[in-house]
């Protein structure tokens, strides 16, 4: 998301900017007092030797420089960061405490706007992120259930639409970009939570039963959609039968490049990006008939897949593995083009951090002291 549940800038912002801008000059990709992390680009060199502590510094840093500076909850790096940092402590260590707080500061905002209000554009959405990353932290760092994410869920629960979706907008492809994306993401809250489930008040039952039968049953934008959709499986197993699993995997098999990688690119056709409005931009692209393998598809697939019991032995597997550790950027991000804009390129901030859950779960990431 970009910006707090008082959307003082995203509703005008994301309405009148979702065209595509012209690139903008390498102004820092995150700053803020004490923090400058360079532009991202394609001609960032590659390092000569895989480094988990150069990632963890880029991820840290980006976070706390989006904090400081834009004080807001986004889907391209706080949002993210709050979602999958927790997973990962136990090589990355607990999370920084002023996030947290920052996290529980967003949800209790969003407690003082009336349900109506909530309701409207983009807002649904950040709640769910904001109550998986509550989720999460109590999964993975707590231990047990927090009263402040119970009071997250219970929020996010009175937010579904009519149909069993979030509301969520679609010209920011491919986290703003549709209500289906953002379904996933509510699903994962939920899944996440330990024991959020088995307490469950009637009409909260009722939601939760709405929103599986929407996945079960709306069919997915495109193949990154059906991708969302497996990844939410694995978390709640009886959403898909097996064979609707195994079909999903041989589709991300499909995609694979002869490099061992995945490209983001490849998922969807241009004018099934959200409500189409990047299609110009992306066609336009010299690599458009053969993109390249990137960070945030091959590190998201890979994570996914292990998720899904396929063995991290698996050839295919080892092969994305090496493309992984073959890849990253001098700064210690993974290079990731933007759907959107040629500008700040924050999807490669996801495309970091998925790289690194592929990597832990392929038991491949190394001691956190491995730099060149």
């Amino acid at each position: 998301m970009r910006s707090n549940l008082a959307l003082l800038l995203t509703t005008v912002t994301a309405a009148v900017a979702c065209g595509v801008r012209p690139a903008a000059a390498a102004d820092p990709q995150y700053s803020a007092e004490g923090i400058s992390i360079p532009a991202a680009t394609i001609d960032e060199p590659i390092r000569k030797q895989f480094s988990l502590e150069a990632a963890q510094n880029y991820l840290e840093q980006g976070a706390l420089a989006w904090k400081r500076s834009r004080n807001c909850i986004a889907c391209h790096t706080t949002g993210t960061y709050v979602q999958l940092r927790p997973s990962l402590s136990p090589v990355l260590g607990t999370p920084p405490q002023e996030l947290r707080e920052f996290l529980v500061e967003q949800v209790n905002a969003a407690h003082g706007t009336s349900i109506d209000e909530l309701k409207k554009g983009i807002k649904p959405t950040e709640v769910a992120y904001m109550a998986h990353g509550m989720a999460e932290w109590d999964a993975h760092v707590a231990g047990k259930l927090s009263p402040e994410t119970r009071s997250a869920l219970s929020l996010l629960l009175k937010l579904q639409s009519a149909d069993g979706s979030w509301g969520n907008t679609n010209c920011w492809p491919p986290f703003e970009s549709s209500n289906y994306q953002a379904a996933t993401v509510a699903a994962l809250a939920i899944a996440a939570a330990p024991g959020f489930t088995r307490d469950l008040k009637p009409e909260q039952a009722q939601v939760v039963e709405k929103l599986v039968k929407y996945l079960q049953t709306q069919p997915a934008p495109h193949d990154y959609g059906r991708l969302l959709l497996l990844w939410t499986s694995n978390h709640m197993p009886k959403l898909l039968s097996t064979e609707q699993r195994q079909a999903i995997i041989e589709m991300l098999w499909s995609h694979q490049r002869a490099d061992g990688g995945w490209s983001i690119r490849t998922f969807s056709t241009p004018e099934k990006w959200g409500g189409g409005n990047r299609a110009e931009k992306l066609r336009a692209e010299a690599e458009f008939k053969q993109p390249p393998s990137d960070g945030h598809q091959t590190g998201l697939v890979v994570y996914i897949l292990r998720q899904a019991n396929v063995p991290a032995s698996d050839q295919r597997i080892q092969r994305a593995v090496q493309w992984l550790k073959s890849n990253q950027r001098q700064s210690g991000r993974w290079w990731t083009r933007s759907l959107n804009t040629d500008n700040y390129h924050f999807i490669t901030y996801s495309g970091t951090f998925y790289p690194l859950l592929a990597l832990y779960h392929c038991d491949a990431l190394g001691p956190l002291s491995q730099t060149e």
